[in-house]
């Protein structure tokens, strides 16, 4: 059984990780790829000839919070800008 401790870790690195995929999305205009981010971040590699599922994961967490979105056009990530009413 896993403790407390291990769990914690873990949200703590998936956390870091979220940081900086929106960090670099911050300091890119234009918006990035998921290969960009990925190899960017040294987090491209993969099992198997999947390279890119960490940095697409990540991408696919931070969309369902509602913080990055991906141009259909180009599919690249950029940070979401929020209205304000």
């Amino acid at each position: 059984m896993i403790n407390g401790n291990e769990y914690r870790k873990s949200q703590i690195a998936m956390a870091e990780l979220k940081a900086a995929v929106l960090s670099l999305l911050e300091k890119t205009p234009g918006g990035m790829s998921n290969a960009s981010i990925g190899r960017s971040l040294g987090i491209y590699t993969g099992h198997k000839r999947h390279e890119g599922h960490i940095s697409r994961t990540l991408l696919a967490m931070l969309e369902t919070e509602g913080v990055v979105d991906q141009n259909p056009e180009d599919q690249k990530w950029s940070v979401r800008v929020h209205q304000s009413s």
